[in-house]
Formats: C-alpha cells, sequence, structure tokens
C-alpha cells in the first residue's frame, strides 16, 4: 500500500523510465551513466516507497508490470518536466541565451535597432529582444524597479545602484534648411548657432539638455525657435520646413537625410557630441554578459554608421 507522504525521487523516477524503456538494466545503467547496482537500488526504493511492483525481473528478460504500464506515462512527464525545467534555469543564468527586456532612448531607437535586431539575430541565435521606447528618466526607474533588465541611453545615467557601459561615442551633426548657406560646411564655428533659431525636443529629452549644454559650454546664447518637437523625426521636418535648425547625432544623419530635404554641416573640433552606453542594475550580477552584449552592440553600429568606439 502507498504511503501518501511518500515523495518519489527524481533518480528513481529516471531508474523506472530508462528501465521501461530500455527493457535492460544493463543499458538503462549506460544510458543513465550510473552502475547497475546504483540503478537497482534506486528503483527498488521507488517501488518500495510507492508499494507497488513496477517492474517484474527474470533471468532473461525485463517485462512491466500493469502498474508500471499505468504509472510509465506519469513517470516520463515528470522527468520530462525537470529536463524542461532544467534547460529553462541554465538559460536564465545567461540572460543572452533568453529574453531581455532592452529600453532605448528614442533619438538611438529607430537608427540603431534595425543594425543590431540583424546582427544579433546572427551572432545570439538564442537571444530574443523585448524593446521600450522611452526618455531616459522613466527608463532608469523602469530599470530600477525590475521592469527592465538594461537600457541603451545617453552616458552619464549618474544614476545611483547602476553600472554604466559605454558603448560607443559620436558627433552632432547641425541640420539646416535645404540651400542653407552653412549646408555643407565642414567646421562651423559654435558661435554661429547665435544666428540661428535653435529648434529643441520637449523637456524630458536628453538631446535637448545635451544641444543646451553645448552652447552654454561654447559661450553661446542661443536663439531659441519657437517650436519644439517630440521626437528627432518631427524636429528635422520643421527644419527641412525652414523653422529653424537642429542638432543631431551621426548615426540619425543616414535615415533623415534620406527622407528630408536638409543641409547637413560639420562643428569645427573639438565637435559636440553624446556617449551611448548600455546600463544595467549594479545588483544584477551579470555584468560580464552585459559587458559581451554591449561590446557586439558596439560592433555592428560602427560597421554600419559614423560612429567610434567609446574611449
Amino acid at each position: 500500500m502507498t504511503d501518501k507522504s511518500y515523495q518519489p525521487t527524481i533518480a528513481g523516477l529516471r531508474a523506472f523510465v530508462a528501465v521501461a524503456e530500455k527493457q535492460h538494466f544493463g543499458s538503462a545503467a549506460t544510458t543513465l551513466g550510473v552502475s547497475q547496482s546504483t540503478l537497482s537500488q534506486a528503483l527498488s526504493a521507488l517501488e518500495a516507497g510507492l508499494g507497488v511492483q513496477l517492474i517484474e525481473r527474470s533471468t532473461r528478460r525485463v517485462f512491466l508490470t500493469a502498474e508500471g504500464r499505468e504509472l510509465l506515462p506519469h513517470a516520463q512527464a515528470v522527468i520530462e518536466s525537470v529536463t524542461a525545467f532544467t534547460a529553462a534555469a541554465a538559460g536564465t543564468s545567461d540572460p543572452l541565451q533568453g529574453t531581455i527586456r532592452l529600453g532605448l532612448i528614442p533619438t538611438v531607437a529607430p537608427y540603431v535597432l534595425p543594425t543590431v535586431f540583424a546582427g544579433l539575430t546572427d551572432k545570439l541565435p538564442g537571444l530574443t529582444l523585448r524593446v521600450i521606447e522611452d526618455q531616459t528618466e522613466r527608463l532608469l526607474t523602469a530599470l530600477r524597479e525590475g521592469s527592465l533588465d538594461a537600457a541603451l541611453i545617453a552616458l552619464p545615467a549618474e544614476a545611483a545602484g547602476v553600472t554604466e557601459i559605454p558603448i560607443y561615442d559620436e558627433d552632432f551633426v547641425l541640420a539646416l534648411p535645404p540651400g542653407h548657406p552653412l549646408a555643407g560646411k565642414r567646421r562651423v564655428p559654435p558661435a554661429e548657432l547665435a544666428q540661428l533659431p535653435l529648434l529643441l525636443l520637449d523637456e524630458g529629452h536628453c538631446l535637448r539638455d545635451q544641444a543646451l549644454d553645448f552652447c552654454r559650454k561654447a559661450g553661446v546664447r542661443a536663439e531659441l525657435a519657437n517650436t519644439r518637437a517630440a521626437s528627432l523625426a518631427t524636429a528635422v521636418q520643421c527644419v527641412s520646413g525652414g523653422l529653424g535648425v537642429t542638432l543631431i547625432p551621426q548615426s540619425a544623419v543616414p535615415v533623415e537625410a534620406a527622407r528630408s530635404r536638409l543641409g547637413l554641416a560639420h562643428f569645427a573640433a573639438p565637435c559636440p557630441g553624446r556617449r551611448i552606453g548600455l546600463v544595467i542594475r549594479s545588483s544584477s550580477g551579470r555584468e560580464g554578459p552585459y559587458r559581451r552584449l554591449a561590446a557586439m552592440i558596439g560592433e555592428l553600429v560602427g560597421a554600419d554608421q559614423q560612429v567610434r568606439p567609446a574611449g
């Protein structure tokens, strides 16, 4: 009679399934990588605990009892579940073999995601990316709260409990209305911004803060345009329509210049720019895998865009 408090061991169930499937103790022991005596002990302990004979032993053959035939599918299901559980645990120990919830700021996402998606599919076939696009502060909040695993943002993040992994540096390019006198210039002095209506993104976008910071450091009091945009694509359309000028990151130039009539100019050195990197929770214990991911992203974006590895 079965003791209802008895809990079968995985070893006992594995022994039962192996013997039932192989119908030979020697072959079953070889499959499990154990000795025949260890196999027999595990099976006997299972039968004793259940109070049921599962295997009928003879000198020549191994038979499943009626009870064994009835219980075998249940034992197989348990072993399959344990195998799946172990595989899932192996995947969670390496985030690059599972699902990563990746945040990106709006001035990065549309310009690097096509390259990153295509490249990581080849480099990390076991990785699934879930993408969340949002402004920096909200991404950092989601990261700290655990609803994001990592975020691709402009550095420095200056956030407690966050580890920063620099990836690449890129220059800002001056976007101008078509036919503007500065279009095509390669060494535009920052002082020129004082004479131009500077169109900025809405508050909360780090690119807005970076543009204003550049003006401040250059000693330029920029004339701000009356128009503000919620996205870089909208800002570029406004520039194309003659409503002002704006700064766009180099990684955005190919996309925005292809779909808008723009004049482009480059600043004299030292050029304004930004550093993009990956941020993760310092407590995650997964800095190693995320540094590998950051290095892959850097290689992919660097090969496709005019950016420089972060020094």
